[in-house]
């Protein structure tokens, strides 16, 4: 079916979850950045550190278990407005936190409103995507990547002048309460449920519904597991296995992040014109032929080029994902289930670089990449998963 121009309340609706999107990316962003400063003034030593960041980590899964069912009973955009304010505040917690103890409680806040917000923005784009009539995920996420990108380029540049971090957080706070309000009543209220094409559908059952649930955040928790995993070792990898030096290695996570962001800005239109099950399946499979040279290959250029497949692989699955997930039939579930996808995926991004630590006590570290290889691979096997919903997905255009 051949989608038709969507009207301008839904083109502001899709200009504002992209700027959400960027916003969630560029607060994120500026903490990342000034982590040494904050340790420093906090006294924090690195193991503390990984401590604090699985703290912030943890309280993001339970903001976004929190936050689906709430996004179902009061709808996405109140829960935007309310996540957003509370990433916007959150992000000055580190930069005024005095000690450990301070640090850990921001970061606490930070990451629980950081959760929050994953899930109710995706929501919402799940919305405004069924609302545009063709897909459109793989580019906010695209735009999460910008967001990210361009708060490093601040953080960066706020350091380099000499810039206290206080007032830089101050000033990236007052943006995020700014653009919330201006946001917001830009949103979308949740599209009516029982269409009449969907009211005449069977509803699916609900074992099967749970079944599917958690097929979707298998496939995500490998994904986000391969990512994670990615972008932790990628750069040792190339430094350990060819011996290069310290800034050539950069380049291996530079091919895979820029490729990801890249095939992000293009994943809408593949799947549009393919589906969404193409996007996965042979995303999963070129993700696959890119690790398996970077287990396989001695040359430097030939690793770099599995970095970059890798990157390009993975960049449009996890949006097709949360498409589904958030797709999967009536009964006004989309945040629960797509917390639930959410919550797994995460768990994988996280768990990702300390499995592959684990298993360099006992193989070299391009042996134990051979396992996201071996799992991405069986994902494609499995990328029937994410076929749409006739009764509610998006029509390709």
């Amino acid at each position: 079916m051949l989608s038709t121009t969507p009207a301008p309340p839904v083109r502001a609706a899709r200009a504002a979850v992209f700027t959400v999107f960027a916003l969630n990316g560029l607060l994120l962003s500026l903490w990342v950045v000034h982590i040494p400063a904050i340790t420093d003034r906090t006294g924090v030593a690195p193991a503390q550190l990984g401590t604090f960041i699985l703290l912030l980590a943890g309280a993001g899964i339970v903001g976004m278990r929190i936050t689906g069912p709430l996004a179902d009973r009061f709808g996405s955009r109140a829960l935007v407005a309310a996540a957003a304010v509370l990433v916007s505040l959150g992000v000055l917690g580190p930069g005024f936190a005095t000690g450990p103890l301070t640090l850990a409680l921001a970061l606490a806040f930070f990451g629980f409103g950081n959760g929050a917000l994953d899930v109710s923005m995706n929501t919402q784009a799940v919305h405004v995507e069924r609302a545009y009539g063709r897909p459109i995920m793989s580019a906010f996420h695209a735009l999460f990547s910008g967001g990210g990108f361009l708060g490093a380029l601040i953080g960066a540049a706020t350091q380099r002048a000499g810039l206290d971090l206080r007032l830089t957080l101050v000033l990236a706070a007052a943006t995020g309460l700014l653009l919330t309000a201006a946001l917001v009543p830009r949103l979308l209220r949740e599209l009516p449920e029982p269409e009449p094409a969907a009211a005449a559908a069977a509803p699916e059952p609900r074992g099967a519904r749970r079944l599917r649930v958690f097929a979707l955040a298998a496939i995500a928790f490998v994904l986000l597991l391969t990512e994670g995993a990615a972008a932790d070792w990628s750069a040792l990898q190339v430094r350990d296995h060819l011996g290069t030096t310290e800034s050539t290695a950069a380049f291996a996570f530079a091919a895979f992040s820029g490729t990801m962001t890249a095939g992000r800005l293009v994943a809408d239109r593949v799947s549009g014109r393919f589906g969404p099950v193409f996007v996965v399946r042979w995303g999963c499979v070129t993700a696959g032929l890119g690790l398996a040279l970077v287990v396989g290959s001695g040359w430097l250029p030939a690793t770099l080029l599995g970095w970059a497949l890798c990157g390009i692989g993975l960049s449009g699955g996890v949006p097709q994902i949360f498409t589904a997930a958030g797709n999967l039939g009536s009964g006004g579930s989309a945040g629960t289930d797509m917390s639930r996808v959410f919550a797994i995926g995460y768990v994988g991004l996280l768990a990702g670089p300390a499995i592959i630590g684990w298993l360099t006590e006992l193989v070299p570290l391009s042996t134990a990449l051979a396992v996201p290889l071996v799992l991405v691979l069986v994902c494609s096997w499995f990328a029937g998963v994410v076929a749409p919903d006739a009764r509610n997905a998006p029509a390709r255009s």
